[in-house]
């Protein structure tokens, strides 16, 4: 905490998508500076790029520790990370080695300060896998950039929007790997991160509905034995702890139940059957341009020993450096970001 308010790192994501564009424009949001102090991880010259893409007049205060920052709405705080130095070196909606590895270094630059204690948390923009890979960092993903460099073995991949909250026992992995994985400890271990999350957004120890991973949560053996062998002794063992869970449901029902008001968060088994129900709460497509119009909703990583929240979304290149991005997503990220640290309890 600075001043009385949480220190946010941003990140800013892959320069030749869309997160340099919406990170500016969150932050036009002047109420986040009643609440949180922002610091951006970036290059300087991507961050005037952005400015000049999406016709912003922000003050950049280049920072050399996060402590340095002024926290004032107008201007941006920023980590100059020193990657890219001339726009010649990037281009937008195209995959390149150089934005893969400069949002690499943003991301890693932030992890490294909040396990430092330097920041409360860590807000990421969207990242290209793609461009990573090719810039020699083999991860599927930001989750699994962030265990590696906490050391982290358990955690669980946390999405909201909508009124709807789903943690995952199984992400980025074939469906065959991730049916593999569904086992009774696995399960148990992420209805218990279910439960901290819940905690973290402020809810206290909350109602948790856990999805089968079957056709009809398997009918009692007919169509698989996952939910008996794994999945009825996690809830099980749960319950003996002292939460409130209810399953395994049917997956087709059970994200219905919980926006109907009979659970506060779901466990979904693999990464689909949780992205799908959010991603329809959250995104809209405008079938005129085939480009999306709106893209709500926040992607966290619970278990680790610091904060992050990150946007729902890809880097949408068909859209980037045209400001027609919308900053949304991050703004949730933002927020949500600032409940977790006030909640914060490592």
């Amino acid at each position: 905490m600075l001043r009385g308010k949480p220190l946010l790192g941003i990140s800013i994501g892959d320069p030749s998508g869309i997160g340099p564009e919406i990170c500016i424009k969150a932050l036009s949001r002047s109420h986040i500076y009643d609440k949180a102090i922002p610091v951006v991880y970036a290059d300087q010259i991507v961050l005037e790029d952005a400015l000049e893409v999406t016709g912003r007049d922000f003050i950049l205060h280049k920072c050399e520790q996060p402590s340095d920052a002024l926290g004032l709405s107008g201007t941006i705080d920023f980590i100059d990370c020193g990657i890219i130095s001339g726009r010649d070196e990037y281009q937008y909606s195209t995959v390149v080695e150089k934005s893969g590895e400069a949002s690499f270094q943003y991301v890693v630059r932030a992890i490294a300060h909040a396990m430092e204690g330097k920041i409360s948390a860590v807000v990421t923009g969207p990242i290209n896998k793609e461009a990573i890979n090719l810039a020699g960092h083999q991860y599927p993903g930001h989750t699994e950039i962030f265990a590696h460099y906490t050391g982290t073995q358990d955690f669980g991949m946390l999405l909201s929007g909508g009124g709807l909250n789903v943690i995952h026992c199984t992400t980025h992995v074939s469906m065959r790997e991730a049916c593999e994985l569904i086992t009774k400890e696995k399960v148990l271990k992420t209805i218990q991160l279910a439960d901290k999350a819940l905690r973290l957004m402020g809810k206290g120890r909350g109602r948790i509905a856990v999805a089968g991973l079957n056709p009809h949560a398997s009918e009692r053996g007919l169509f698989g034995d996952e939910e008996e062998r794994a999945i009825i002794p996690a809830i099980e063992a749960a319950r003996a702890q002292g939460l409130d869970v209810t399953g395994p449901l049917p997956p087709d029902t059970v994200f219905v139940r919980a926006l109907g008001g009979q659970a506060d968060l779901v466990v979904a088994m693999y990464h689909d059957q949780g992205h799908i129900p959010l991603k329809l709460l959250g995104f809209r497509m405008d079938p005129s341009t085939g480009l999306y119009a709106d893209m709500s909703g926040i992607n966290a990583t619970i278990g680790l020993p610091i904060i992050r929240l990150s946007v729902d979304h890809g880097t949408a290149f068909g859209k980037a450096g045209k400001n027609q991005a919308n900053e949304g997503s991050l703004v949730d990220a933002i927020n949500m970001a600032i409940t977790f640290a006030e909640n914060w309890e490592n």
